[in-house]
């Protein structure tokens, strides 16, 4: 079991996708699942549909999440996750800062290696490989980290939380042990429990704290709450659900209602 265990309070959040709707659509999604009662509401960073129609609509995830701030006021928001190399760290570091601001310190600054290769090639980005891109995400954190230290006005906080996501053993869970606040993990219950185990040995490795670091997984409308709490007992402490339009919220009702009998 992961140090981590009962370290942080049991939160329920909503990654709302943001493709295949219209945009009064997607906000009035974000105003309802917040007054059901989730802790915290995501989009993600990419610029084309990732299933379903190719050409669909699709929506920013930065200006968006801006949108999603002002929709709401207890909620944290954030991209699961922003794909480091489509912005220069440095204007990330102040785009985030802003939005901290703007929504009174709810921001999560989720982020990522990145890695879906058609957001590359359209937009004219340099695609690189695995490696060149998780290289840049490391020297990217340095980078944000030191213009939250010398930027003003500071976050509203001191430092804006920073959520890494991926699950890569040799350098996406260092660089996590390193930098990240947060960390966001997929797979089943062995699976999870294991990557935990390799955090926590980077963590020894760079002289963290494992309980530092919050630990977060997807979950699925169709899972049980006995699942729900396998993942817990092995040390997360937050799930976060995923969907699409047309919207689903028993499914979200279901998981306040999980987290609500387990506090």
């Amino acid at each position: 079991m992961s140090q981590t265990t009962k370290k942080y309070p049991l939160k329920v959040g909503v990654q709302l996708h943001p493709q295949h709707t219209s945009y009064e659509d997607y906000a009035n999604a974000v105003k309802r699942v917040e007054e059901l009662g989730v802790d915290s509401i995501w989009n993600w960073d990419h610029f084309f549909p990732l299933y379903g129609d190719p050409q669909g609509n699709h929506f920013e995830g930065w200006t968006l999440l801006t949108a999603m701030g002002m929709l709401t006021s207890k909620a944290q928001i954030g991209c699961l996750v922003t794909c480091n190399t489509y912005r220069n760290p440095a204007l990330l570091a102040d785009m985030a800062k802003t939005l901290d601001h703007i929504t009174n310190g709810r921001l999560i600054l989720g982020i990522g290696a990145g890695w879906f290769e058609r957001d590359y090639k359209e937009y004219g980005y340099d695609f690189g490989t695995a490696g060149s891109r998780l290289e840049a995400l490391e020297q990217s954190l340095a980078t944000i980290k030191k213009r939250w230290e010398v930027d003003v006005p500071k976050p509203v906080n001191g430092s804006v939380p920073i959520l890494i996501g991926g699950g890569g053993e040799k350098k996406t869970l260092r660089i996590t042990a390193k930098y990240a606040d947060m960390w966001h993990g997929f797979g089943d219950v062995d699976t999870i429990n294991h990557k935990m185990k390799v955090l926590d040995d980077w963590c020894a490795q760079e002289g963290r704290n494992p309980n530092e670091i919050e630990r977060t997984c997807g979950t699925d409308a169709k899972d049980s709450d006995e699942s729900r709490d396998a993942l817990v007992n092995a040390g997360i402490s937050q799930l976060i659900l995923g969907m699409g339009a047309p919207w689903d919220f028993e499914a979200v009702e279901k998981l306040v209602r999980w987290r609500d009998s387990r506090r």
